[in-house]
Order: C-alpha cells, then sequence, then structure tokens
C-alpha cells in the first residue's frame, strides 16, 4: 500500500530534469542510473519470490528506458538463477539508446528477448511464471494504451501471479493518477528516486501495490527543487504549536464560526465544537439570530451568538458590521457551513471576505456565496484557507467536476494562484496547494468519512490551528492530516460503513494525542 510513505513526490517533468541534471551536473551516466534501476528491480523480485532457484519469470518490456530497466532486471534475474522469458512489445531495431544497450546485453548472454509474439503465447508464458515484470511504459506515456500494449496489460491484469511494475504501472498517468485506457494492477512497484504523483491520486493509487522506493543514484540534492510532498506525522508533529504548561484559554486562541441556517444547525455546531477540540482555547458560533436559542441548546463549551437575519432566517446584508465586530475579539474565522446562498447572505459574505482582518477558512456555502464575485477572494487583508470540494471548485474555476478530478494537483494550484489562498481541495486524497506553487497531497482518511458534515468538522480543525498561530498553508497541512487520522482512528473503533462525522469529531482529541506523543 501507498498509505506508509511520507517525503517528496514527483512529475514525470520533474524525475525527466532529475535524471539528466545528474548527468550534466554530477558526472553520473545514465547508462549507470538504468544498471541501478533494474538491479534494484531484480533484487524486490527476488525478495517476492524468496529466492531464484526453480522460479520462472517473465518481463513484458517496451521499447523505451522503462523497457531498458527491464533487461537489465532480466539480467540480473538470470544471473541469479531463475528461469527468464522476455517479451519486447516492439521490434528491436525502435530500441534505441540505454535501452537498445541493455538489449544488446542480453542478447549477447544468450537470453532470447521474443518480439512481435502473440497474446496467446504470451498469455501462456504469464500461466506458466512465478511472477511477472511489466516495464512496457514509463513517465512518458501521453495517450490511450491500444494494441499489443493494451492486450499485454489486460493479459498481465488476468493471470493471477505476482506483478511488479517497474517505476510505475504501465497505462498509469505519472502526474495525475489517471488511467490511459487501461493500466496494470501491480502487487508491488519499484519506483526510482522519488515517488510520481499519480501514484498517490485515485484511481491511479489503486493500481501500486506496495510501494518500494529505491535510490538510483541520482544525487539527493537535486531532490530539495520538487514542489510536491507528501506530509507524514513527523512533519505534522513537527509544526504543531506548543502546549506549555503556564497556559491559560487565551494562550490557544479565539475561532469565531460564522455558519449555519434553518435545516443546517448542525454544521455550525460541528465547526464551533472541531475548533475546540482541535485545541483552541474557545471557540464561539454566531449564526442568524433566530437560531441562536438552538444552537445554545446544542452547545454546551461552545459560546454563541446572533446576527442580523432575513425573513428566511439566514445572514441579512446588514449582519457584516456586526460580524466583523465579532471578528475583532476572536484569533481566526470559519465562514459558509451550513449558510445557504440567500441573496442577501451572498452580499454579507461578500462584505464581510473583503473587510476581515483575521485569518480564515472559508468553507461550502461561503465558497457557493462567492461564485459571481470571485474577485472579493484577492482583496482580503488576511490569509485565507478555502475549503472545496470537487464541484465547489469547478464552479469557481469555471469548469466541470469531471475536469477537477482529472488533475486535481494542477486544479488545487491553478486556484491558489488565481486567489492568492491556500487550496484544500477535499476528496479522497485531499491535495493541499498554495500561491507559491507548493502541493501537499494528504493520506490519511477512509471512506467511511464521506458523509455529510465531514467537511465541517475539517473546517472547525483548521480554524483552531490557525487560532493557534499556525501559518495558513501549515494550519491546512496538519489539519487535514489530523482530521483525517482522526477519520481513521473512527474507522479502527467503529468499521467504515456506519461511521458519521460526529465519530471524526469526538476522535479528534485522540489523534492529536497520538501525534504529540511523537515529540
Amino acid at each position: 500500500m501507498t498509505d506508509f510513505y511520507s517525503g517528496r513526490v514527483a512529475t514525470a517533468e520533474e524525475m525527466h530534469d532529475l535524471d539528466r541534471r545528474a548527468g550534466d551536473e554530477f558526472g553520473v551516466p545514465s547508462i549507470v542510473l538504468m544498471e541501478n534501476a533494474g538491479r534494484h528491480v531484480a533484487r524486490a523480485a527476488l525478495d517476492t519470490l524468496g529466492g531464484a532457484k526453480g522460479k520462472r519469470v517473465t518481463v513484458i518490456a517496451g521499447r523505451g528506458n522503462n523497457g531498458g530497466d527491464g533487461f537489465v532486471a532480466a539480467r540480473h534475474l538470470r544471473d541469479a538463477g531463475a528461469d527468464v522469458s522476455v517479451f519486447l512489445l516492439a521490434s528491436p531495431e525502435d530500441v534505441k539508446g540505454d535501452a537498445k544497450t541493455n538489449l544488446d546485453a542480453l542478447l549477447e548472454s544468450g537470453l532470447p528477448v521474443k518480439s512481435s509474439e502473440s497474446i496467446s503465447k504470451i498469455e501462456s508464458a504469464l500461466a506458466h511464471s512465478d511472477l511477472v515484470i511489466d516495464a512496457i511504459f514509463g513517465t512518458g506515456l501521453r495517450g490511450e494504451v491500444t494494441g499489443p500494449a493494451a492486450d499485454a496489460i489486460g493479459a498481465m491484469n488476468r493471470c493471477g501471479r505476482p506483478v511488479i511494475a517497474v517505476d510505475l504501472p504501465s497505462g498509469l498517468d505519472a502526474d495525475t493518477g489517471g488511467i490511459w485506457g487501461v493500466c496494470v494492477r501491480a502487487s508491488r512497484t519499484v519506483t526510482f528516486a522519488l515517488p510520481k504523483i499519480g501514484m498517490f491520486i485515485y484511481p491511479g493509487a489503486d493500481c501500486i501495490g506496495e510501494l518500494t522506493v529505491v535510490d538510483i543514484g541520482i544525487p539527493r540534492e537535486l531532490h530539495e527543487g520538487i514542489q510536491t510532498e507528501v506530509p507524514g506525522v513527523e512533519w505534522v508533529m513537527s509544526r504543531l504549536p506548543d502546549r506549555p504548561a503556564d497556559a491559560h484559554k487565551g494562550t490557544f486562541g479565539t475561532v469565531l464560526v460564522i455558519a449555519g441556517s434553518p435545516g443546517f444547525t448542525g454544521a455550525a455546531a460541528m465547526a464551533g465544537e472541531a475548533a475546540l477540540r482541535s485545541g483552541a482555547g474557545l471557540s464561539t458560533v454566531a449564526v442568524p439570530i433566530g437560531l441562536q436559542d438552538v444552537m445554545a441548546a446544542k452547545l454546551t463549551e461552545v459560546m454563541t451568538a446572533g446576527l442580523p437575519q432575513t425573513e428566511d432566517r439566514t445572514f441579512a446584508a446588514d449582519a457584516a458590521d456586526p460580524a466583523l465586530n465579532l471578528a475583532e475579539k476572536a484569533t481566526s474565522v470559519v465562514l459558509g457551513c451550513g449558510i445557504g446562498t440567500h441573496p442577501q447572505t451572498k452580499e454579507f459574505v461578500d462584505g464581510f471576505v473583503r473587510s476581515a482582518r483575521r485569518p480564515m477558512v472559508i468553507d461550502a456555502d461561503g465558497l457557493n456565496c462567492l461564485v459571481q464575485d470571485a474577485e472579493a477572494l484577492r482583496g482580503p487583508h488576511c490569509d485565507l484557507v478555502l475549503t472545496p470540494h470537487p464541484g465547489e471548485m469547478a464552479r469557481l474555476l469555471g469548469t466541470t467536476s469531471a475536469e477537477v478530478q482529472s488533475n486535481r494537483i494542477g486544479a488545487a494550484k491553478e486556484a491558489a494562484s488565481r486567489f492568492g489562498s491556500v487550496i484544500v481541495l477535499k476528496g479522497a486524497r485531499t491535495v493541499i496547494a498554495d500561491p507559491s506553487g507548493r502541493a501537499f497531497i494528504n493520506l490519511t482518511g477512509n471512506s467511511g468519512m464521506a458523509t455529510g458534515g465531514t467537511g465541517d468538522v475539517l473546517a472547525g480543525a483548521i480554524g483552531a490551528l490557525l487560532a493557534q498561530g499556525l501559518s495558513a498553508l501549515d494550519a491546512a497541512v496538519c489539519g487535514v492530516y489530523i482530521h483525517g487520522r482522526a477519520g481513521d482512528i473512527a474507522a479502527e473503533m467503529l468499521g467504515q460503513a456506519g461511521m458519521i462525522a460526529g465519530d471524526v469529531l469526538r476522535a479528534l482529541p485522540l489523534a492529536l494525542k497520538e501525534t504529540y506523543s511523537r515529540r
């Protein structure tokens, strides 16, 4: 599984640049990188097989460098004593460069390489194999997989044998996690230098199997320029605020949650309580005044406030000034959970956001209220964290949910740049991006969290971390991680199928306790 990796992850272009710079700046020949890569693949194969003696391995190779890595692996496995068959899905004349060098070495060693074979012969070899190595496509794939490659991928997926993918499963888009028509479903992926972004984004994340990251000789100094990361517990732990022994409630800040409308008071309540359960010292939930009694009955530890309302008991346009007065007494603001999109509420949100001076999370209908006037998001003199789900992101960017989901990293970076804000694109493998181009892929969380209200809990958690002095980016990354970990703890206790947002809310202190314990 990919869930246990933390560190930098790269695009295909970034990896190609690292390969080039390793040679140009550090004198590491590309043929050495290929030799190291193939040797590590062979090592992983021997580990999977428990040794080479009496074992049959089939290598399915393409004509490019990924195939070259496969040729190297085949040579090492044959030398270790395995019975190796190699199928080349191209004419030998089409193989160039370092891959050609290693193909020639394989042929000169006496190991035959079969090309232009029928799919039935490949299927027969797979059926008699103990392990299969996928070396068809690498990071350069751009376009639907068709013809012999598609047939071979289908055969590998049907054969019932363990499959090791070289660098990444063939058919996977290295940058987006998309599938180019068909993709190898690997048992294990041996990736070189750094994992690729697409390995952590669905649907591609389902194709990786066990992830093994190996050093092939690219100097680590070159990794420093990579701007996308998977944060782990150590990253989060190092950024969580200290909890001094002589602290008082003011030490940890006050969160103002502006939320709620008829039928959606639960959203406001969960965001307000999540702020406290994520470490804030005080939390105030401001609702339309006609709902204040409802909120006071729902909440015990959270304070409440009433703001001017419309006849429909939604926020009125003239609620902006009293809301700003409340915000002046807070350290951070959470705006939007369950507020609806009444025309006056839209006017209220626009006026409040343009004038606010406190770090702010804008969630749900807070974002929907601004779709027609997103210019307001560029104006505030405060740090903003926007937390859209794919549909809300699509409305902000003027596109479709399908387009957002097809390139989650790209969509998050575009929104961060356009609105000058930290973006939290929610969903399986939540993506966080900031205007500088940095991005993070979160691995905590599970499908049990796909239930109403979990986004409100997340908004409150991020607001709490902002109130405790974290930067917008650190608050977003840490909040998403802790929120997802709380979901995992709830799932461990209850199972995923029956989880509700309140279960995640109640598990937030356990997730924080676990993370703080790493100090």
